[in-house]
């Protein structure tokens, strides 16, 4: 049977809260081989872990989070709200994540917002400094944003994220201009035909949010690189049953 790889969506955000080290450590633990996380930037220009523009959601702040500094966002709880049992969890810097996990297992960095061109900044600052190039994988829903950071830095590795069942996949990808790693589509806008394109492309084929057993077997059956997973326990129970 194909095995494509486990990544675990936010970590492991089906049993734990979301874009937290707890999250990230649960997958590891649980067999993930790569970790999806979402991206924003503070005040004073620190790249921090979490889904969600505002803190409403995810913490016991409020506001957004380009609107704090990092000092700021450390005292928040990131946790309680998902369970008591992980209260005091908080927002994660990006280096902390790139600490947590191992060289050599594949980190997918989604940006959310470009914040006037500060986040691809800071975030090419950050994989210069960090010199993490082939583990790394940066997507978005804007498009623009991922041809400006390969432009800017050849070296990234990037990934088209989208919500669309498009009339060719892999021509789409070809149309940006650069050179694209991988597509990140919604798991339901892809058929096997269009699988086999993209991969027969030399694109990998990573799509989100993929919680359902039915799902997992038509997507191997299909030849996706990877599986964007909110219980990549789950996922990696199955493939090695």
């Amino acid at each position: 049977m194909h095995k494509p790889m486990v990544i675990g969506h936010r970590g492991a955000a089906g049993e734990a809260p979301e874009n937290t080290m707890a999250s990230f450590a649960l997958a590891l633990r649980q067999g993930a081989q790569a970790i999806e996380l979402d991206v924003h930037i503070t005040k004073d220009g620190e790249i921090v872990v979490c889904h969600d523009g505002t803190l409403n959601r995810t913490t016991n702040g409020s506001g957004h989070i380009c609107e704090h500094n990092w000092q700021a966002l450390q005292q928040l709880d990131a946790g309680s709200w998902f369970s008591e049992e992980f209260t005091g969890e908080r927002i994660p810097l990006l280096s902390e994540v790139f600490d947590l996990v191992p060289r050599g297992m594949l980190i997918n960095v989604e940006v959310k917002h470009a914040y006037k061109g500060r986040m691809e900044q800071a975030l090419i600052a950050f994989l210069r400094a960090a010199n993490r190039y082939e583990d790394v994988v940066v997507s978005s829903f804007d498009h623009k944003v991922i041809k400006r950071l390969k432009k800017a830095e050849p070296k990234i590795q990037v990934g088209l994220l989208y919500n669309a069942n498009l009339i060719d996949h892999p021509g789409y990808a070809k149309k940006m201009g650069v050179d694209i790693c991988s597509l990140h589509p919604h798991h339901q806008c892809m058929e096997p035909r269009d699988i086999a394109a993209a991969v027969a492309a030399g694109l990998q084929v990573y799509p989100y949010t993929v919680n359902e057993l039915i799902d997992y077997q038509r997507l191997i059956e299909a030849g996706v690189s990877g599986i964007i997973t909110d219980f990549p326990g789950r996922l990696s129970t199955y493939l090695n049953k």
